[in-house]
């Protein structure tokens, strides 16, 4: 079974192009023109193992903020596309990342229903070059296209840096954890329903909840 998939999302805001391997070995390239979204991005491979290789041109002498979300929709749109109908797949992740001070909790579940539980602070307007009110428009596009039912919580933390890397990081080890196929069930959707959408994909449709 090949899980890999490439997405080319062009407008007139930003050109993204995506490759990904859900089976690969967490190897990355990474381009986004944002140096800090560039190192989350890195981290979401990493930890995930799933190969990534992520161009983004986008508007930013306007700012920052088409980049990061349609990166999210296109990364999103790209691992949709690799799970196919889903069949095989352990499909519920969860993970509980510390970083120094900080401990964030991220749960997940590959539904088809996307639907994002924002519970992350900041204190600082700015890491980088990036406005931190983007990660959550990140994470928004990314469960929206998906079609994943994703809640991320930071149980405490003072720096930003680790409150945002811890995020990703989850994110990261929940997706690998249900992306992982089942080998007792690997003819088998898991769901009673006998489907759990197919290719999806789509654009977010304001599933975020703060």
């Amino acid at each position: 079974m090949t899980r890999t998939a490439t997405i080319a999302r062009k407008t007139t805001e930003t050109s993204v192009d995506v490759r990904l391997d859900l089976d690969g070995t967490g190897v990355y390239c990474v381009a986004t023109g944002i140096g800090f979204l560039d190192h989350m991005l890195e981290q979401l491979s990493r930890h995930s193992l799933i190969d990534l290789d992520v161009t983004v041109k986008g508007d930013l002498h306007i700012d920052a903020h088409h980049t990061t979300e349609d990166s999210g929709i296109a990364i999103g749109h790209a691992v949709a596309r690799a799970l196919g109908d889903r069949r095989g797949i352990t499909r519920y992740g969860d993970a509980l990342i510390p970083m120094d001070e900080t401990l964030t909790r991220v749960a997940l579940d590959i539904s088809g229903r996307p639907y994002l539980v924002w519970q992350t602070a900041f204190t600082q307007p700015r890491l980088g070059e990036m406005d931190t009110e983007l990660f959550k428009e990140w994470f928004a596009a990314f469960a929206g296209s998906a079609g994943i039912t994703l809640h991320v919580e930071t149980l405490y933390g003072v720096n930003n840096h680790h409150i945002v890397e811890s995020c990703f990081k989850g994110l990261a080890r929940a997706l690998r954890a249900a992306v992982t196929l089942d080998p007792r069930k690997l003819d088998a959707v898991p769901s009673t329903k006998g489907t759990l959408g197919g290719d999806g994909g789509g654009d977010p449709a304001g599933t975020a909840v703060a």
